[in-house]
């Protein structure tokens, strides 16, 4: 399976790639238009992602917006209902509106509050049915 890690700090996201590497083949993105482009990319070589994993506050794009340009790919690509990439945001707000929008908005599967830890990837990875 693949991942596109979308996370602006460089720690944060080396983190999550080391998390997500014991199951995923791992790539990573440092914004949000740039998270886009690849996902579209992987979309038209047959070679989609299975996940995203995406902060909701980057510079450039930010995590709804760009969530939101996925899911429109992916109707203009016609993915099937029920194929679509799964995405868990991540935040370090408590700001409900943001977590809210990012669900509701952007169709987010799951979300997950900074600072993100083994476990709480790991659960979130099981509430999407990525893993057991």
């Amino acid at each position: 399976m693949r991942v596109l890690v979308v996370e602006d700090d460089i720690a944060s996201r080396m983190v999550l790639v080391k998390i997500l590497s014991d199951y995923f083949d791992s790539e990573s993105a440092e914004n949000g238009l740039q998270a886009v482009e690849m996902f579209r990319d992987a979309l038209e070589n047959n070679n989609p992602y299975d996940l995203i994993f995406m902060d909701i506050m980057m510079p450039v794009m930010d995590g709804q917006s760009a969530l939101k340009a996925i899911r429109e790919i992916e109707k203009k690509m016609e993915v099937p209902i029920g194929n679509e990439v799964k995405a868990i945001m991540t935040t370090a707000l408590s700001d409900t509106k943001n977590v809210t929008d990012a669900f509701f908005q952007g169709q987010a599967d799951a979300y997950i509050s900074k600072p993100i830890t083994r476990d709480s990837v790991l659960d979130s990875l099981k509430e999407v049915g990525l893993i057991h």
